[in-house]
């Protein structure tokens, strides 16, 4: 149990209070009467402090607590807990073992933990007041008005700037917090015309009087003029790199249209050879005064039943007959509809949802396959039979209706 005493029990341990400030005051604190209040020794802390009466102290716990020094307000303090050199007493701290490396120091933690923590680095303007130790850190301030900082260290302290140029010097930039002065020489070549220089020589300036070199330290008299501006030559450069682009894809879309007119006057022409094949299509074209539908009477003339539907493309069907196809595979009800012949046809399901989410599926379906190549009556006819919709194939063989317009 700590017990509390008045400080005027404790006898030699404290000097008797001396009252009124003409005697001086070791604390510096007075009681609300205006005695000087009695500071606790090393190894006693404040359990009360002073205000209505004078100070109580209390004696540190021994590996508990401890004051190091005499104090009217502060209490005992915890003993830090690391791995002990020395063991903390009332009047002293724990002396840790543990050593830091260089660059860190030791930082307690609430004073129950110890943990080594790397020297804060003071930046650019910045130096070092206090020096990391083995226990504390480094300690930052500010350069002041002349003196300066230009490297990051946890040592370095503020170093005093230049106060001035040489006579044969310029100077070329004032101190600041994180650059010193810098001053250049008077007769340096870079500040010169060379006799080589293919630029044009342009006359020196006088050289400064004493009164205007003081007046002005920062005139510099033999400064080259800044180098001319290139940047806008490259601008013709790139408008003829966009001038390239431009034509480049002009001559792509011009040579995709003429590959795409190309692609048509062939299946004009294979079609038109189709048709000149037939007997009755010669017989039609030389009659001036009458037009028959030749591709209807292609579909049930005997040489083309012997020779089956490959010559013949999908697209090349009146339009009737796509339209009684497409109404055909619609309205099937036993699930073989146009979704079982576009995966007949070797359509992704992507493909298909796709096609499902328009007005005319059937349509759209067929369109896309008629554009494919090979896409001809006896494919189509094929794969209507793999899905088992044989009226949809006799449809597609039997006779058409001739239209003919006098």
């Amino acid at each position: 149990k700590t017990d509390k005493v008045p400080i005027l029990q404790l006898g030699k341990l404290r000097p008797r209070a001396m009252k009124g400030l003409a005697q001086g005051c070791k604390s510096g604190r007075f009681t609300s009467l205006g005695d000087c209040c009695d500071p606790c020794p090393p190894g006693y802390g404040v359990a009360v402090p002073c205000g209505s009466s004078n100070t109580e102290c209390e004696p540190c716990r021994e590996n508990g607590t401890f004051s190091s020094s005499s104090s009217a307000t502060e209490p005992c303090q915890p003993c830090s807990r690391c791995p002990v050199a020395e063991a903390c007493t009332p009047t002293s701290d724990t002396v840790c073992a543990l050593q830091c490396p260089p660059g860190h120091y030791l930082h307690a933690e609430n004073g129950s933990s110890s943990q080594c923590l790397p020297c804060q680095v003071c930046g650019p303007g910045y130096g070092a007041a206090t020096l990391c130790g083995p226990t504390n850190n480094t300690v930052c301030q500010k350069c002041l008005e002349g003196f300066y900082s230009e490297e990051k260290s946890d040592s370095a302290p503020c170093l005093p700037c230049r106060l001035e140029c040489h006579e044969d010097e310029v100077m070329i930039r004032a101190c600041s917090p994180v650059s010193d002065t810098l001053c250049m020489d008077r007769e340096l070549q870079i500040l010169k015309r060379t006799d080589g220089d293919p630029r044009k020589e342009h006359p020196k300036k006088p050289p400064l009087s004493e009164s205007e070199g003081s007046a002005s330290p920062n005139n510099s008299s033999e400064f080259l003029p800044p180098l001319p501006d290139n940047s806008k030559n490259i601008i013709p450069v790139y408008c003829s790199i966009l001038a390239a682009v431009v034509v480049g894809l002009l001559a792509y879309v011009a040579f995709k249209c003429w590959n795409t007119c190309k692609q048509k006057q062939q299946l004009a022409k294979a079609r038109a050879g189709e048709l000149g094949a037939s007997p009755e299509g010669e017989k039609l074209h030389s009659d001036s005064g009458v037009f028959l539908d030749t591709h209807s009477l292609q579909e049930h003339h005997p040489l083309n039943k012997g020779k089956g539907l490959s010559p013949r493309l999908y697209s090349a069907l009146p339009p009737h007959k796509q339209e009684e196809v497409e109404q055909l595979l619609e309205s099937s009800s036993h699930g073989k509809d146009w979704r079982c012949l576009a995966s007949q046809l070797g359509y992704e399901e992507e493909a298909i949802d796709t096609f499902g989410r328009g007005e005319a599926p059937a349509h759209t379906l067929l369109s896309d396959w008629a554009a494919k190549e090979g896409a001809t009556l006896e494919a189509l006819c094929t794969a209507l039979a793999g899905i088992e919709r044989p009226d949809v194939v006799e449809n597609l063989t039997g006779p058409a209706e001739a239209s003919s317009v006098v």
